[in-house]
């Protein structure tokens, strides 16, 4: 393990469109996790734990108990490579882990599910989770999204919204750094993401959410919701699903 130290049905949460343009996303009420990989095309270690990650794409529960996201991280980059889908928003996320761990260095490949470092890597993709609230997300064109939220019984507070725009069946060859040579596959990639307050209305929250055009592209796109409470990393509530084609 490398280390770079620095001081659907809508009930199940399945994708379902009554046109091309239309997505529709919801989770059931039960917890559905969110599962973070942070990578990047300069470590040699992140190949296999990519992989990992690809498999999900075949697991009964992606979308339902799970939605998967893969965070490039850009420090590797140092290393003569660099990485086009890497953000120093994405490490400035895993350094926000790293505080809240109390942990002196981040590292990739790194595994984190619902706001936990998973140290031993992925070894099951979630458990099955206690009563969240519904999460429910629309949009006509895949970009500009209507989330609202249902909290729980008994959960107050603020919350924020966060959709990220997912990309799948990439393909890069490396021309340099620790896996130069190597053609690598990414899956659940995160191209851009935005972030937005919840209002309340009655007994629900709302928001509304554009992403923007990524500035790579990808064969397959997916799109990732979760809530978490107002300032905090850790997801109360996720769904999420694949994109129709356009």
């Amino acid at each position: 393990m490398k280390r770079f130290l620095i001081a659907f049905g809508f009930s199940l949460g399945m994708f379902v469109h009554p046109s091309s343009a239309d997505s529709h996303f919801t989770s059931g009420p039960a917890h559905t996790s969110l599962l973070e990989l942070f990578t990047s095309e300069g470590c040699s270690s992140c190949p296999p734990a990519e992989a990992r990650l690809s498999r999900l794409k075949d697991d009964p529960g992606l979308w339902k108990r799970f939605v998967p996201v893969a965070y490039h991280v850009d420090y590797w980059d140092r290393l003569g490579w660099r990485d086009r889908f890497a953000s120093p928003d994405f490490t400035a996320r895993q350094h926000r882990y790293a505080a809240l761990w109390q942990s002196e260095s981040v590292y990739t490949p790194a595994f984190v599910r619902d706001g936990r470092e998973l140290r031993g890597g992925l070894t099951d993709a979630a458990p099955a989770g206690p009563a969240a609230g519904v999460l429910e997300a629309k949009s006509e064109d895949g970009k500009n999204w209507l989330i609202s939220f249902r909290p729980a019984a008994g959960e107050s507070g603020e919350f924020e919204a966060h959709v990220a725009l997912l990309g799948a069946g990439i393909y890069s060859k490396i021309g340099a750094g620790e896996n130069g040579g190597r053609n690598l596959q990414h899956d659940f990639v995160v191209l851009s993401q935005r972030d937005s307050a919840l209002m309340r209305t009655d007994d629900q929250l709302d928001a509304s959410l554009t992403t923007p055009a990524p500035a790579e592209k990808a064969p397959r796109q997916a799109v990732a919701i979760w809530v978490t409470r107002r300032g905090e990393l850790a997801p109360v509530q996720a769904t999420g699903g694949w994109l129709a084609a356009r």
